[in-house]
């Protein structure tokens, strides 16, 4: 039984392609962090995450979404939303996410990385877009599962979910999990 430290619905949809032999529970940790390397801030946040928990397998994940050099979380209000998808619109941009697993006393760590452009948009189609409440729970303020701004991507589809499941399935198998 693996602990999925997240309350995430992507997360846990994504999971349950993989497994049904978990439980959910909400990470208790402090998402500040100095790191500034966008691979390395995932893998310190997902690492503080599964170590939040004290179970004998806990799967943890952190997103973000980065374009020159900037760094976008979920956003903190409406008119922050409005300001990331602004500057995010008519543009590539990537997403990382970060896994860390702890399988007993083993801990396996592991970032994947996927482009995204994202639809030229007005301000108008953005503010309709915030208005759906959809992005309030999202880094970068979008999700890409709902078709309506990403034109294009490379890499894991999954990963810009917010849990890469080609690499995990990998790992979980490797670790006896699944």
């Amino acid at each position: 039984m693996i602990c999925l430290a997240s309350t995430s619905p992507r997360r846990i949809e994504l999971l349950r392609k993989l497994t049904d032999d978990f439980f959910t529970e909400a990470p208790e940790v402090n998402e500040n962090t100095a790191e500034k390397n966008p691979k390395r801030m995932v893998k310190e946040l997902a690492l503080r995450k599964a170590q939040s928990k004290n179970y004998e397998n806990i799967l943890a994940a952190d997103t973000i979404v980065t374009r020159g050099g900037k760094i976008y979380g979920k956003p903190k209000s409406r008119c922050d939303a409005v300001k990331i998808l602004m500057e995010l619109s008519g543009k590539t941009h990537k997403v990382y996410t970060a896994v860390a697993i702890k399988c007993g006393a083993k801990t396996v760590v592991f970032a994947v990385c996927s482009k995204v452009k994202m639809k030229k948009l007005t301000k108008s189609e953005i503010e309709n877009y915030v208005d759906t409440e959809k992005p309030f729970d999202k880094a970068g303020a979008y999700a890409v599962q709902d078709g309506r701004i990403v034109e294009s991507y490379k890499g894991s589809y999954s990963n810009i979910m917010g849990l890469p499941l080609e690499k995990l399935e990998r790992v979980l198998y490797k670790l006896g999990l699944i």
